[in-house]
């Protein structure tokens, strides 16, 4: 597709001398010798960059500029000037303009310019789109009190410097969530790092995090900034905190409360300034009783905890994530976006979802790919998988003794009523008590016997 560049000058000469070297490069070229001229055609065409003299009757170029910024029009411009000056390029570049050339023009300088112009265009606008479509690949989908309560809990805490500590299942989007909360902080401009400890060799995570200096260990041939360095006034985001080993959570902990490390095999000290997110799908309370997370770093994170909900939670934003979904796959497998039934979206509604959002994506994913037409429906959707949560888990789900022991006295007389074919008196003759108990036991635990 040809570029199309309109060329401004009120000598006609100039006008079609660069015309005719221009369009034997390729390139498609409109003509006008004033800026009324200029205007009718910007109006009219598309234009990918304009040639603009600075000294013409009427309306000169910087006022030609002037009129194009003020009416939202960014299109790159190249001023060309016979008379040219300090004052004047200084006046145009704050103008928006991207180069200045002398007359009499030099048609392979103007050539190069316009090559260098139109690339960089295009990498603005490639630049442009990639930030929409990550902004948009970041944002938390649905409408559920769930989802409602977790955006309304990242609004309140990302405009302050505190830590988050990100709490939930894999698949239920906690590296959104930290996304969210640094795009709605004051470090927004600054970068944002994250490191997944889990991925991370422990033998490497101090590296990786602190950077090294040349030589410090085999294969360290350069001096390489570590994450923290990299996140200096930004944020820095450590997904999957648990997985780190004691030794490297004590020397976390002494960073993070200091602000200030030394990279490995090094000695100088180097100060950062960072805001620290951390996730984890495990209950450190848990990990800390079994002696594998120090407490104190947990109380050192654990400044503002925000729980991202399950999917089995928030079933009703599954539809608006299937559509979601269904538009971001549907193109990138060549055709147009795919339709689902209300019988398949009611189907994937009665799955419990054990990967979370994470594995409706994935479903989403598949279907585009491997159901024919262009509409999908409940016979596309295979049988899914349940979601496993193992008696000890529910058991140690409770706070209180009485709920806990409530809760065993329900697993136990369930699996020994189905051992008896939910024959009562059997049952109560299997694990000796009254038959009269235990019918009340039933009855109080609300067991289904048939």
């Amino acid at each position: 597709m040809k570029r199309t560049i309109l060329i401004v000058d009120d000598e006609e000469s100039i006008r079609f001398s660069l015309k005719g070297g221009l369009e034997d490069e390729g390139y498609h070229t409109l003509l006008a010798g004033n800026g009324d001229e200029a205007f009718e055609i910007i109006e009219s065409s598309d234009v990918d960059l304009i040639l603009l003299d600075i000294w013409m009757p009427g309306r000169d170029g910087l006022q030609i500029m002037e009129d194009l910024r003020k009416n939202g029009n960014n299109t790159p411009v190249i001023i060309m000037t016979g008379h040219g000056s300090i004052e004047t390029a200084v006046r145009a570049t704050r103008l928006g303009a991207i180069d200045f050339v002398e007359k009499p023009l030099d048609l392979n300088k103007i050539i190069i310019t316009i090559q260098n112009t139109l690339q960089m265009k295009a990498l603005e606008e490639e630049n442009a789109l990639l930030r929409k479509k990550t902004e948009k690949e970041d944002e938390i989908i649905g409408n559920s009190p769930a989802i409602r309560k977790l955006k309304e809990q990242i609004d309140r805490a990302a405009p302050s410097d505190a830590w988050v500590l990100i709490l939930g299942e894999n698949g239920t989007g906690k590296e959104l969530v930290a996304r969210r909360l640094h795009k709605k902080s004051v470090r927004a401009k600054q970068p944002f790092v994250e490191v997944n400890c889990a991925a991370i060799p422990q033998e490497l995570i101090e590296s990786e995090l602190f950077g090294h200096e040349k030589g410090a260990f085999t294969g360290a041939t350069e001096r390489r900034r570590g994450k923290f360095d990299l996140a200096h006034n930004g944020t820095l985001f450590l997904d999957e905190i648990a997985d780190m080993s004691l030794p490297t959570q004590a020397k976390i902990l002494r960073i993070l409360q200091e602000q200030r490390f030394e990279r490995v095999g090094g000695g100088q000290t180097i100060q950062v300034d960072v805001r620290v997110f951390t996730a984890t799908n495990k209950d450190l309370e848990k990990e800390i009783a079994a002696g594998r997370f120090r407490q104190d770093l947990y109380y050192r994170l654990n400044v503002i905890p925000i729980y991202v909900p399950r999917l089995i939670d928030r079933k009703e934003d599954i539809p608006e994530l299937a559509e979601y979904f269904l538009k971001v796959y549907s193109p990138l497998k060549g055709g147009k976006k795919k339709a689902i039934t209300e019988g398949a979206v009611k189907k994937l509604m009665q799955h419990d979802w054990p990967g979370n959002v994470r594995e409706l994506k994935n479903i989403i994913e598949r279907l585009v790919i491997m159901t024919p037409g262009d509409t999908i429906t409940a016979d596309d959707i295979l049988p899914l998988g349940s979601r496993s949560v193992s008696e000890s888990d529910r058991l140690f789900g409770y706070t209180l003794l009485k709920d806990a022991r409530a809760e065993f006295e329900r697993i136990f007389i369930e699996n020994k009523l189905k051992e008896c074919g939910n024959n009562i008196s059997k049952t109560a003759d299997l694990i000796g008590v009254e038959r009269s108990n235990l019918h009340r036991k039933i009855k109080g635990l609300g067991i289904d016997v048939g």
